[in-house]
């Protein structure tokens, strides 16, 4: 299994771009996966100084209904004429940050025939599955962090059920891989206790140098008692990336745009 970063928030390679956003490509099973397309089309742009062909794509995934992870799918549907786009049933909800900052998908996408809307978890095959945490107890509150939902007029934090999770099973190991883990990272291992865990921590608003320190060190304590290797990206934040891999020292790694982890 190969995983590479298209694209995120930081790269040590001067000719991709960056932005704060996410797109992973996988290979596994015998399928090349894409998870996530970033804001726009940066990821396709990357893909292409990385050597990866995205109309090979056979199948594609969406982690959330977020701007910054499925605003480039019409860039992606341009490109590739054969995958599927998994995504929740839940994903064309009016999700805000604040009260009033759209920040969902593009709506032209509604009804397109390529998007396939999962209700739950789901079987792809061939060792692929996606899995939700819906209906299942929380080791910790989800945080909203400022991001809502209007839901019949009214807006409402969000509880991220719009947000699935990708199990890969390739002879016995289990790799999960996630978007942001708004539900939290720390339910998100103890649900499904992955071999390894690839995906942003959503910590950024965790400041390790005033008010956040003991909430990360409090995650770092969970994250160190499963027996999951950690690589981390995006919406996990440099300063707290830094932060937990002094605790966490070889259980936790960062991925940025360019490089590739072989599993």
């Amino acid at each position: 299994m190969i995983v590479k970063a298209l694209l995120e928030n930081t790269t040590e390679n001067p000719a991709l771009q960056t932005e704060d956003g996410l797109s992973l490509y996988i290979e596994a099973n015998g399928h090349k996966i894409l998870f996530d397309t970033g804001c726009a089309s940066a990821f396709a742009d990357n893909a292409q100084k990385l050597h990866v062909d995205l109309s090979q794509v056979d199948i594609a995934v969406l982690s959330h209904a977020h701007y910054d992870h499925g605003g480039g799918l019409l860039t992606f549907l341009s490109l590739n004429s054969k995958a599927p786009v998994y995504l929740s049933a839940d994903a064309f909800g009016e999700y805000l940050h604040g009260t009033d900052r759209y920040i969902g998908l593009d709506k032209a996408l509604r009804g397109n025939p390529r998007l396939v809307l999962v209700s739950g978890n789901r079987s792809l095959g061939d060792g692929l599955e996606l899995l939700t945490g819906e209906g299942r107890a929380l080791a910790e509150p989800i945080h909203p962090n400022g991001l809502t939902v209007r839901r019949n007029g009214v807006v409402v934090p969000e509880d991220f059920r719009h947000e699935q999770y990708l199990l890969i099973t390739e002879g016995q190991k289990r790799v999960l891989i996630s978007g942001c883990s708004h539900k939290g990272i720390v339910n998100v291992v103890h649900w499904f206790h992955p071999d390894v865990l690839i995906g942003g921590f959503h910590l950024m608003n965790l400041d390790p140098q005033s008010g956040g320190k003991a909430a990360l060190d409090h995650i770092a304590k969970e994250l160190l008692g499963f027996d999951t290797a950690y690589y981390t990206c995006h919406c996990t934040g440099v300063a707290q990336y830094r932060y937990l891999k002094d605790q966490m020292k070889d259980r936790l790694f960062y991925l940025s745009a360019g490089q590739e982890i072989a599993l």
